[in-house]
C-alpha cells in the first residue's frame, strides 16, 4: 500500500537533500542565444563516466518537478545527467514559456539544441551519452535519434513520449482555440509561400497558448501533419536500444502503449508501463521510471 502523498513527498525531499550527487547549472551559446543546462553528477562519477541527456516537454524548462526528481532519482542510481531548457528562440530562457510572448520558434530547432548540448557533453569527456525526453521533449529525442545518430549516443530513453493523430490533433486545435486548424495553416502556408514567414499572425493559439501571436513559419512547423510527430513511428529508425515508458494512468498521451506494444521486441525496443502513473509520473512512481531506466541502462 502507497503511502498518503504529503509523507511521499516528504520522504523524497529528505532523499534529495541527502543525496551525495554535485549539481551545477551550466550555459553554452547556440546561435548567438545562451542556452542553460543543469548537470548532476552522481557521487564518485563524472560526466566522463557517461550521462543521460534530459529533454523536458512542452514549453517547459529543465526545473520543472519532474525532470529535477528523475535526475535526482538516477544520481541515487550511479547516473549522472543534464537537463537541458530549450530556449525557443529566446535568450537564456528559464521557467515556462511566457505564452505573451510571441512564437518564433519551430518544432525542429529542439533538435539542433539536442545536438548543440550533445556535443558540449563530448567536450567534456562523455564518450557514452543516453539521450532521454519526457512528452514533446520524448518526441524531439526520438526524431534527434532516429535521423541524427551519433556514435556516442548508445540508448534511448522516452518517458511518456507525444502520440499524434491528424484528425485528433485538428479537433483538439478548435476544440482549445476556437479557430480551425486547417484555416490557420492554409493562411500560415500562403505567407510561407509569399516569403512572409517571419510575418506575425495574432490571437490565435499554440500549443497551450491562447491568444497569442506566432510566425507563420512557426504555426507550419508546429502543425502541419507529419508522421514523425507520433513518436512511435520512429521508434525503428534508431539504431540503438530504446527503451519507452508508460503510465497506465496517463490522460495526457494518448494510445501509446497500444501504439508501441505491436514493435516492442523486447531487445531493441522495449516498453515498460508503470501502474497508476500519470504523465508526470510523481511520488514513487518517479521511483519505479528510475529502477527502469537504470536497469535499462545497466545492460
Amino acid at each position: 500500500m502507497r503511502l498518503p502523498n504529503f509523507l511521499v513527498r516528504l520522504a523524497i525531499l529528505l532523499l534529495v537533500s541527502a543525496t551525495p550527487a554535485a549539481a551545477e547549472d551550466v550555459s553554452i551559446t547556440h546561435n548567438d542565444l545562451k542556452l542553460n543546462g543543469h548537470v548532476v553528477t552522481a557521487d564518485g562519477k563524472s560526466l566522463a563516466d557517461g550521462a543521460v541527456l534530459i529533454t523536458h516537454g512542452t514549453l517547459a524548462h529543465n526545473g520543472m518537478e519532474i525532470i529535477r526528481t528523475m535526475q535526482t532519482v538516477l544520481a541515487e542510481r550511479g547516473l549522472s545527467s543534464l537537463a537541458i531548457s530549450l530556449s525557443y528562440g529566446v535568450d537564456n530562457r528559464t521557467g515556462m514559456y511566457d505564452c505573451a510572448r510571441p512564437h518564433t520558434h519551430r518544432h525542429t530547432d529542439a533538435l539542433d539544441e539536442i545536438g548543440a548540448w550533445l556535443a558540449w557533453l563530448k567536450q567534456q569527456g562523455a564518450s557514452k551519452v543516453a539521450l532521454m525526453g519526457h512528452s514533446r521533449g520524448g518526441n524531439h529525442t526520438a526524431w534527434f535519434a532516429a535521423e541524427r545518430p551519433d556514435p556516442a549516443i548508445d540508448k534511448v530513453v522516452l518517458l511518456a513520449p507525444a502520440t499524434w493523430e491528424e484528425a485528433r490533433a485538428a479537433a483538439g486545435y478548435e476544440q482549445t482555440h476556437g479557430l480551425p486548424l486547417a484555416d490557420l495553416l492554409a493562411r500560415a502556408n500562403a505567407m510561407v509561400a509569399a516569403g512572409k514567414g517571419d510575418e506575425l499572425i495574432d490571437n490565435i493559439g499554440l500549443y497551450y497558448c491562447r491568444d497569442t501571436s506566432a510566425s507563420a513559419a512557426a504555426i507550419v512547423s508546429a502543425y502541419t501533419p507529419d508522421p514523425r510527430f507520433h513518436t512511435p513511428n520512429l521508434l525503428q529508425a534508431i539504431k540503438v536500444p530504446v527503451l519507452v515508458i508508460a503510465g497506465s494512468a496517463d490522460t495526457v498521451v494518448k494510445n501509446l502503449v497500444e501504439a508501441v506494444e505491436p514493435i516492442a521486441d523486447g531487445a531493441r525496443i522495449r516498453l515498460a508501463v508503470i501502474e497508476d502513473a500519470d504523465h508526470f509520473f510523481l511520488d514513487f512512481y518517479a521511483e519505479d521510471a528510475g529502477d527502469a531506466i537504470a536497469e535499462f541502462l545497466a545492460e
